[in-house]
């Protein structure tokens, strides 16, 4: 295919041929010969009018205008590997796709070793990129960067379809040395116990257990404030703080760490987690199949 003149196979093979950085290897990995190679940079040249990559001693080194060019090109081919990767069918047996989504660590650690459990023997092909939350995850999500995000359902974008994967409750953990833990958890000892709690990102974000207390017009003793919900249950050791946590990771510790569990002392909402993919997406059956597997997994 060919746009303003240029043969579009001729991007894929500036891609790797910027990657490697040597035309026997580009070529091996395009499964070219090498004078093969070699024309498809002199094309290359022509069309940009720039020589792309200039010998340097035994390297090749890339111009500036192919240093400014390689941000866009890796947009670019992705975009089209997402399209090709978009069949109206899927077969999981047979697929080698990579799915890209954006997940917390704490839906890492109650959720994905099922979810690679199931697709060692569903999909053994089908790969996973897993990524923190950031600042940028919502541009990266309009823009066709990932396939996902698990999120709390607060936290969804308007106009793109969700799914529910699974309902989460909260609880009250500490340390099982420590005495508030003894005996029915009260509204008294849970406030006048100190706290971790856990901000999200760069900009220290409040996360859902916060923004809930918010709306319920209660404020704990934070003393510590951590990055990340695996964090919390290390800091609760051999001390008298106590933590809000997501009830499917606090047995995930409680199984390998000294900790006791306790019924909030008040109301608490449930936290439903949603799979939120972009709207021009709705047609991928891969991408339906993998929200599945997340929802049995759950």
């Amino acid at each position: 295919m060919r746009l303003k003149g240029l043969d579009l196979n001729l991007l894929v093979a500036l891609d790797v041929l910027l990657e490697e950085r040597s035309v026997s290897r580009a070529a091996k990995r395009l499964h070219l010969s090498q004078p093969a190679a070699s024309a498809a940079l002199g094309r290359l040249r022509d069309y940009f009018q720039d020589e792309l990559l200039v010998l340097h001693g035994k390297r090749l080194i890339p111009t500036s205008f192919a240093e400014n060019l390689m941000p866009e090109l890796k947009r670019v081919t992705k975009q089209i590997d997402d399209l090709v990767s978009m069949s109206t069918e899927f077969d999981p047996a047979q697929s080698e796709r990579l799915f890209r989504f954006m997940a917390s660590d704490y839906m890492v650690t109650v959720l994905m070793s099922r979810v690679l459990e199931k697709l060692a023997v569903q999909a053994p092909g089908v790969k996973l990129d897993m990524r923190l939350p950031e600042d940028s995850v919502y541009q990266v999500f309009e823009r066709g960067e990932i396939d996902l995000m698990l999120i709390p359902e607060e936290f969804l974008l308007p106009n793109h379809p969700a799914v529910e994967i699974f309902e989460e409750p909260y609880v009250v953990v500490g340390w099982q040395g420590n005495p508030v833990m003894k005996g029915r958890m009260t509204v008294k000892k849970f406030f006048d116990a100190t706290h971790v709690a856990v901000t999200l990102g760069p900009k220290r974000d409040p996360s859902f257990t916060e923004r809930s207390l918010e709306k319920l017009g209660h404020q704990r003793r934070v003393d510590v404030y951590v990055p990340h919900f695996s964090a919390v249950p290390w800091l609760l050791l051999n001390t008298g703080r106590l933590a809000i946590m997501q009830q499917r990771l606090a047995r995930k510790f409680t199984d390998v760490l000294p900790l006791a569990v306790a019924p909030m002392p008040f109301e608490f909402p449930v936290m439903r987690i949603m799979a939120q993919y972009h709207s021009a997406r709705d047609n991928d059956q891969g991408l339906k199949w993998f929200i599945k597997l997340l929802q049995q997994s759950a």
